[in-house]
């Protein structure tokens, strides 16, 4: 009966299962994984498509400021002509019609004009939102002198700001006096330009800086300009946008925005953070999984090896207590038949079986409890359980041990004694009653090893680390615990190993107990 196979064949079968169920966990958080991916990437071109709807918008509006502008340029052209035609010195006797002119300068009502002659002089202005009233605010303390020359000097810095935006135009008034105009912008203009930029900075904060987006970057392909983006890391290491892009390549593929017109634009995006902590999930579900897989097996297997514990406790004891009934009768019939004069070498054959059953009885009483370990020789252990094993195993079995040097070691010679008899007896079994088995004792600095050889039909090479569980058996009657008990004796009582040092198939198998030279 082998009871371990069986239970192998469980821990496999829960194995399987268990793996099943974490390959379909994985599956499906991986597929859960893969569809956020594409609904991220989705956004992204989402996101792309209205970055190009906004540049498209501002194309277009600035177009049409262009326009505008344009406009505004011919009619202060106009205007200028006009105060030029007023400006011109008439004869005495004529009497110029100023009418038209007058019309197109009075109708200037919303373009801003500033008037300095050669000087830098502030000569005149209109349409200007703000006069001397506005400094007397800031400045009540001023004379009305001052605040005329406050009002004069920002003129003239205003007057070099407008220039840089739109052109001035110097014309001849009088004969060697000229004088410069300077415009800006109407106010019709201006108001339309804060709306625009009202409008882009609403849409910036609400697309771009949007950090429920995924993070992405947004790039002319042939300047590289950034034109938007809503990623941190821009902003702390503006010198390795290149880096950044190549890693963003890495990650997804770019999507490129062609305007139909010779521009293209190119959109890097990366995984949100969401996305990229979802990623982890299933690898900490299976560690998770693992981990109270792992704790639940050592849990069970603790319980497991303490109820092994008990049972065979309480068997051992149980065993020693049956024995000692039928122990005492045989006892007293050996006195009984020695009294009579009955043949002397029927009663000392008796009598050494008794004694070994006295030595049995104490083996399992003492698996029931603890075991005295006393410094003793191990070479004597071993050659006086070979002796009694010798008369009890067939005569086609060659019996050699090597154990004549003396070896203190602290052990507990009937244990002992039931570990070689065991690991004896199942070589013998192995050699089918015929072959070779040779007992060798000896030590190191630190062992003593009792080295059991057998010529027998060996082990398979998939049973070696199991021959030692419970259950193991390859007898049909067998339980499987004698080599159990084997390795309890020397693991637990004697901190020592017992392992199958070499085996091999119709060659023979090798068993090693090693003892400790240095347990007290």
């Amino acid at each position: 009966m082998n009871l371990y196979s069986n239970k192998q064949k469980w821990k496999i079968t829960l194995l399987i299962f268990a793996l099943l169920a974490v390959g379909a966990s994985l599956f499906v958080s991986n597929s859960i994984v893969s569809k956020v991916g594409e609904r991220e990437r989705e956004r992204a071109k989402q996101w792309a498509d209205a970055i190009k709807k906004k540049i498209e918008l501002v194309r277009l509006t600035n177009r049409t400021f262009s326009q505008l502008r344009d406009k505004e340029l011919e009619k202060m052209t106009l205007w200028i002509d006009a105060t030029k035609e007023v400006s011109k010195p008439t004869p005495l006797n004529e009497i110029p019609d100023y009418g038209f002119p007058l019309k197109i300068i009075n109708g200037n009502k919303d373009i801003p004009v500033i008037l300095l002659d050669e000087e830098k002089n502030v000569s005149g202005n209109i349409n200007l939102d703000f006069d001397t009233s506005y400094f007397r605010k800031q400045h009540p303390d001023f004379t009305d002198k001052e605040l005329v020359k406050a009002f004069d000097d920002s003129l003239v810095m205003l007057a070099a700001i407008w220039e840089k935006r739109n052109p001035s135009f110097t014309i001849e008034v009088y004969e060697g006096l000229f004088m410069t105009y300077y415009y800006n912008d109407s106010k019709e203009i201006e108001k339309l330009e804060a709306e625009r930029d009202s409008l882009i900075k609403t849409f910036n904060d609400d697309l771009i800086n949007n950090v429920g987006l995924v993070p992405v970057l947004l790039i002319d392909t042939e300047t590289k300009e950034i034109i938007g983006t809503n990623m941190d890391e821009v902003e702390k290491n503006p010198n390795n946008i290149d880096a950044l892009i190549n890693n963003l390549k890495q990650q997804n593929e770019p999507i490129v925005i062609d305007f139909k017109n010779g521009n293209t634009n190119t959109v890097y995006f990366d995984a949100s953070p969401e996305l990229k902590k979802l990623q982890y999930f299933p690898y900490i579900q299976f560690l998770v999984i693992g981990l109270f897989a792992f704790i639940g097996y050592l849990i069970f297997s603790t319980f497991r090896k303490a109820e092994q514990n008990q049972v065979w406790a309480g068997m051992a004891k149980e065993t020693a207590h049956q024995l000692g009934t039928p122990l005492s009768s045989l006892m007293a019939w050996v006195q009984l038949l020695e009294s009579q004069g009955a043949d002397p070498m029927i009663t000392t054959e008796m009598q050494k079986d008794v004694d070994r059953l006295e030595k049995v009885t104490e083996r399992f009483s003492k698996i029931g409890s603890g075991a005295k370990l006393e410094l003793l020789d191990v070479s004597k252990t071993v050659q006086d359980v070979i002796t009694y094993l010798r008369p009890r195993i067939s005569d086609q079995v060659s019996v050699t041990v090597d154990a004549s040097d003396e070896i203190l070691v602290m052990h507990n010679p009937p244990l002992i004694e039931w570990v070689v008899e065991n690991i004896s007896k199942n070589a013998v079994d192995a050699m089918e009653a015929k072959g070779q088995l040779s007992v060798h004792v000896h030590k190191t600095n630190d062992w003593v090893y009792i080295d059991i050889k057998d010529t027998g039909k060996g082990i398979p090479a998939k049973q070696l680390k199991t021959i030692f569980q419970p259950g193991y058996s390859t007898k049909t009657r067998g339980w499987g615990l004698g080599l159990s008990l084997v390795k309890r004796i020397v693991k637990e009582y004697h901190k020592g190993t017992v392992v199958v040092l070499e085996s091999q198939i119709n060659v023979g198998t090798t068993f090693r107990i090693s003892l400790p030279l240095n347990v007290l």
